[in-house]
C-alpha cells in the first residue's frame, strides 16, 4: 500500500460525503483510494476489504446478516467483487435516506460499478474518480489553483499560491518516464521498470480476468502493447484488429475493458454546425505516463524525448493534468479534440463554464508564432463559442503568440 495521500480530492470526498448517504471512489489499482479513505475516514469508519474470499462469500451469500454486522458508517473496499450488495446497501439506505456519509465505497472497474451505481443508488451516491498522481500533488504545490484559462477568467485563487519553480526539460522527461502512481512518487528509488512490469502483469492476471475472461492472455498484451504505439493518433479499430489478426468486435470488448479499468481515457471529436466536415473517429491516451512509456520500450528519458512517441507522451501528460485537476473537484471532464477534413487539428479542446479552452501541445521548448496557427484557424471557426488558446510546450514561461494564443510551459498549466 503507498503511503502517499491523495489530499487534492480529500475536501470533494469530504463535501460529497456530508451531501450523499453513500459516495464511490472508483479508479485504477494503485492509485491510492484505499490509503486515502483509510486516511481520511479510518477513525471513524469500519473498514472491509471484499478482495479477501471469506469476506466476499459472507457478503453474497446473505447480503443482510453482512450488513448488519458491518453498519454504517463504513468503507466497503473493491466492491465490484460483490455487486450483490448493491441492492441491499440501497435498503439499508432507504432506510435512513436523509443521513449522508453512510457508505464509503471503492472499485477499481468502472463501467461494472456504473452499471449497479445507475441501478441501485441513483441519486443515493456520489461518484468520484481517482487517477494516479497530478504533477501538482506529486510536488504538493498549488492543490486547489486553477488551470491557466480559469485563473485569467477571474477564478479565485487559494492564498499563498504563487507560480512553481518550472523544471529543466530533462527533469520534465524523466517525470514522465518515471510515471505518477503514488507509490512510485512516494518510493523515488524504486526500480520503475520493474514496478510497471510487476503492474502490468497483475493487471492482466486479475482484472482482465475477471472482467471480460479473456483467454489468451499473451494476444491481449500484445493488443495493450500496439495500443501504447498508437497514443494519441485517431483509434482505427479495424486497423488495429487487422494488424492482431484478431476480430474487430474483440479489439472493441478490450478497449471496453482498459476503459473500465481505468488504464485509459477516450478522447472524442467536438463536433459543431460550421458546415465543415469534421473527423469523427477518438483517441486513445494512456492515464499514465510512465505506464506508456513502458508499454513502448522506452526506459531512458533522452530516447522518450527524442523518439517517434515524444509527442504522443507530451500530449498524454498534458491531458492528464487537466483532467486530474477537474476530477478531483468531483466534476466530469468534458474534453474533446478537433480536427476537420482538410487536417486542422487542435489537440485539446477544455469545456470552462460556457466557452472552450483551445489547447495544442508541442514537445518543443521554444515556441514560435506558426505553432498558434490551428488554433487561430478554429477560433474563426467557432467564434464566441472558443476561448483564449494556449500552445503547452515543454519550456518554462508565457509568450504571445499572435491574437488569442499565448504558449506556457507545463508547469504552469
Amino acid at each position: 500500500m503507498s503511503s502517499y495521500i491523495r489530499r487534492a480530492i480529500e475536501p470533494t470526498v469530504a463535501r460529497a460525503a456530508a451531501e450523499f448517504p453513500a459516495v464511490v471512489l472508483t479508479g485504477p489499482r494503485q492509485s491510492g483510494k484505499t490509503t486515502l479513505l483509510k486516511h481520511w475516514a479510518g477513525k471513524d469508519y469500519r473498514y472491509v476489504s471484499l478482495e479477501l474470499p471469506d469476506i466476499r462469500a459472507a457478503a453474497v451469500e446473505d447480503p443482510r446478516t453482512f450488513l448488519a454486522s458491518h453498519a454504517p458508517p463504513a468503507i466497503f473496499d473493491e466492491i465490484q467483487w460483490a455487486p450483490e450488495l448493491f441492492p441491499y446497501v440501497k435498503e439499508r439506505i432507504d432506510e435512513h435516506r436523509a443521513e449522508p456519509g453512510q457508505y464509503l465505497l471503492t472499485g477499481s472497474q468502472n463501467l461494472l460499478l456504473a452499471e449497479q451505481v445507475t441501478e441501485s443508488l441513483a441519486g443515493r451516491a456520489a461518484v468520484l474518480r481517482l487517477l494516479p498522481l497530478s504533477r501538482r500533488e506529486a510536488r504538493s504545490a498549488q492543490l486547489h489553483a486553477p488551470l491557466i484559462w480559469e485563473a485569467e477568467e477571474g477564478w479565485e485563487v487559494e492564498e499563498g499560491v504563487g507560480p512553481e519553480p518550472a523544471p529543466a526539460p530533462a527533469e520534465l522527461w524523466r517525470e514522465f518516464l518515471h510515471g505518477s502512481y503514488p507509490e512510485l512518487v512516494a518510493n523515488p528509488r524504486r526500480d520503475i521498470s520493474l514496478w510497471q512490469s510487476s503492474y502490468v502483469q497483475t493487471y492482466l492476471e486479475r482484472d482482465v480476468r475477471n472482467l471480460r475472461r479473456v483467454g489468451d492472455l499473451s494476444q491481449f498484451q500484445s493488443f495493450v502493447r500496439a495500443l501504447a504505439a498508437r497514443s494519441g493518433q485517431l483509434l482505427n479499430a479495424s486497423e488495429l484488429a487487422r494488424d492482431l489478426g484478431v476480430a474487430t468486435n474483440t479489439v472493441r470488448a478490450w478497449l471496453s475493458v482498459l476503459e473500465a479499468t481505468h488504464q485509459i481515457i477516450v478522447v472524442r471529436p467536438y463536433f459543431a454546425n460550421i458546415g465543415k466536415r469534421l473527423v469523427k473517429s477518438p483517441k486513445v491516451y494512456f492515464t499514465d505516463t510512465g505506464l506508456l512509456c513502458h508499454l513502448t520500450g522506452l526506459r531512458d528519458p533522452e530516447h522518450a524525448a527524442a523518439g517517434p512517441m515524444a509527442g504522443a507522451i507530451m500530449e498524454t501528460a498534458v491531458l492528464l493534468e487537466v483532467w486530474k485537476t477537474l476530477a478531483s473537484r468531483g466534476t466530469d471532464p468534458q474534453i474533446y479534440f478537433w480536427r476537420t477534413a482538410a487536417g486542422v487539428e487542435v489537440d485539446f479542446l477544455v469545456q470552462a463554464n460556457d466557452r472552450l479552452a483551445p489547447v495544442e501541445v508541442k514537445k518543443t521548448a521554444t515556441p514560435r508564432p506558426a505553432m498558434a496557427r490551428s488554433i487561430q484557424s478554429l477560433q474563426k471557426d467557432l467564434g464566441k463559442m472558443a476561448g483564449h488558446g494556449y500552445v503547452v510546450h515543454s519550456g518554462t514561461g508565457r509568450l504571445p503568440l499572435g491574437q488569442g494564443v499565448t504558449a506556457v510551459g507545463f508547469s504552469e498549466l
